[in-house]
This record gives structure tokens, C-alpha cells and sequence, in this order.
């Protein structure tokens, strides 16, 4: 390990981010009532350019009027190449309740962008004598962000998650596709005459998840575009989850139930995790560094692995929500070599 302990991830369940237009604000009450563990509110791609002001004054309301429980709740904001992200900014920031805890930060390309937002942000907060730290959630949906995804998610202390954004990201890659996520038709290998389909969107994936866990950022999933295919689903947060991501988003509700089924460690696997903290346990005692579980040798690495399966059903179990300020996991429990 390094001499430099990577800082831990704000301690707080993203399994399931839901995505609802700001302009429709008829639905944001059934979002509060969802089991998502995350409600972005868009003021971005979904809403029209004549209706950005109006959906900016219903989201600052739903932050007064909406009761959202343990949610943690985001706006995102729109992009910086645009004429209202600033405006954006400065309502929400003077205008919307304190219970706003994140703001969403779409196609960030470089440091400097969170540099900028930042800020504007901290001005504003000084000025206005606001208690309640206001944190960054960032989308990689361009080259640009992709090349320098390692900066940015260093880039501000107020960045808690990363998503990828599949969209924009095939547009900003030139690649050949209209599908958002998911396996692509065209992206396939030919063995003894059959096709198999890999996944185009791994490498990026892997990025993020890296950039992430180098800086204590949540790397979260994007969005799978056709909510008519529920194992299509099922399989890309599957592998999301296999690479590292802690949650996906979901563009319709019936993606919420699909998103924490992936993202919560099943029973199985919390019983094998804490077997297998129990076993090293036994075998430390016996001056050992390794120990046999369930017909397979376990050393300290398979204790850091374990570990991770149940704080996260044990947070996910408590229905933690914490402020912009969030508990970081302390390295410290985490049992080191």
C-alpha cells in the first residue's frame, strides 16, 4: 500500500440515483416517495430552453415545500458552456433551502471547470451566511473529461460522486451509436464464426472507478436508455458493480427497484464476507496471516474485499443520510497489512 492512504468516500448509500425534468413538478413529490437513494432534480438535458427559468423557480420551491426524508437530494445544473449555469448557481445558492445537498455538474471536461464553480459557490455562501456546506456531483460525458478524469476528481473538496454520462459521451467519441449504455450491435467479436458482444463502455468505466477510489469521489453509473429492458439493465449494473461503481442512475422509476437489487450485497454475500472476516480472525489469533474458508485460501487482501460487502449493507441497513458535510469512512477500521 502507499505510504499515502487514499482518502474513503463520503459514507452515505448511492445505490440508485432518480432523474425527474425540473419542469414537471407535479412529479417530485413521487419521487420523494420513492426507495431511490438519490433524487437529482434536472435543470439540464430535459428541460426545454424557454422553460430553464421556470423549472429553476418549481426546484428551489420542491427544497422548501417537498418533504425528502433521508434522501440525499441534487440539482443538476446546466452546462457551463451555456447561458443559465450561472444564474442556476446564484438562485439556488440564495434562494433554495438548506436542504439541498448536492449540485450536479454536467459535461466537466477539466479542473478548471469545478475551479470556477467552486468559486462561485463559496462567494456566495460567505456572503449569505449559509450553514450547510453545499457538495459537487460531476458527469463524465465528453473526451475531454475522460482524459482528465484524474484531475478532476481531485479538483475540489466539495466533489462527492462521478458519473459517466453514456450519452454524450459516445457523441464527444465520434462512436457509432445512438443507444445510451448498454451492450452496442455493432461492437462485437468473431470466434469460430459466433459473435460476443464485449463492452464498449468498460474502459471508461474503469477510469472513473479508478480516479475515484484514488480521491475519495462515489464512481456511479449513468443512465441505461431503454427502461423496456429490464435485464439489459440488470446486466450493465451488474458488471458496474463488479468493476467498483457503488449505484446507477435511473431515467423511470421502474429502474429504482432494478438499480438497488444490483447495488445491495445480498444476503449470500454478507454472510460469505463476515465468514470470511471470522476465519482470519481465528487464524490471526493463531499467529497466521492466511486461513482456509469454504474450500479456498483467504489472506489479508480477501479482509479489505470483505470488508467493503458489509459496510456497505451495513450503511445501506441504517438508511444513512448525512449533510454536504458527509462522514468519511475512517481508513483506520480497515485492517491493514
Amino acid at each position: 500500500m502507499s505510504f499515502r492512504v487514499q482518502p474513503q468516500p463520503p459514507a452515505r448509500p448511492n445505490r440508485c440515483q432518480l432523474f425527474g425534468p425540473g419542469s414537471r413538478p407535479q412529479i417530485f413529490e413521487k419521487m420523494a416517495a420513492s426507495a431511490a437513494d438519490v433524487v437529482n432534480l434536472d435543470l439540464e438535458d430535459s428541460v426545454a430552453p424557454d422553460d430553464k427559468a421556470e423549472a429553476r423557480r418549481s426546484v428551489i420551491a420542491a427544497t422548501r415545500d417537498v418533504d425528502w426524508g433521508r434522501k440525499t437530494l441534487s440539482v443538476r445544473i446546466n452546462g457551463l458552456d451555456t447561458p443559465w449555469w450561472y444564474r442556476d448557481v446564484v438562485d439556488l445558492l440564495e434562494q433554495a433551502d438548506e436542504r439541498l445537498d448536492l449540485i450536479m455538474i454536467p459535461k466537466v471536461g477539466c479542473a478548471a471547470d469545478l475551479y470556477a464553480v467552486d468559486a462561485l459557490v463559496s462567494a456566495i455562501e460567505a456572503a449569505n451566511g449559509r450553514h450547510k456546506r453545499l457538495g459537487f456531483e460531476v458527469i463524465i460525458e465528453t473526451a475531454a473529461g475522460i482524459t482528465h478524469v484524474a484531475e478532476i476528481a481531485a479538483a475540489s473538496p466539495r466533489l462527492q460522486a462521478m458519473s459517466l454520462g453514456a450519452a454524450d459521451f459516445a457523441a464527444s467519441m465520434g462512436m457509432q451509436t445512438t443507444g445510451i449504455g448498454g451492450t452496442q450491435e455493432n461492437y462485437y467479436m468473431l470466434h469460430e464464426g459466433q459473435r460476443h458482444w464485449p463492452d464498449p463502455w468498460h474502459w471508461a468505466q474503469a477510469a472513473i472507478v479508478a480516479a475515484c477510489r484514488t480521491h475519495g469521489v462515489l464512481p456511479v453509473d449513468g443512465p441505461f436508455g431503454d427502461f423496456s429492458d429490464d435485464n439489459g439493465f440488470r446486466a450493465q449494473a451488474r458488471r458496474s458493480a463488479t468493476l467498483g461503481m457503488v449505484g446507477k442512475w435511473a431515467i423511470h422509476p421502474k429502474q429504482v427497484a432494478l438499480a438497488n437489487e444490483v447495488f445491495t450485497p445480498s444476503d449470500k454475500a454478507v454472510a460469505e464476507a463476515r465468514g470470511i472476516l471470522h476465519a482470519m480472525e481465528v487464524a490471526k489469533r493463531s499467529g497466521q496471516g492466511a486461513a482456509v474458508f469454504d474450500g479456498r485460501l483467504v489472506d489479508l487482501a480477501s479482509i479489505r474485499q470483505a470488508e467493503v460487502v458489509v459496510r456497505q449493507a451495513e450503511m445501506i441497513a441504517g438508511g444513512h443520510r448525512e449533510a454536504a458535510e458527509p462522514q468519511r469512512l475512517n481508513p483506520e477500521l480497515t485492517t491493514r497489512p
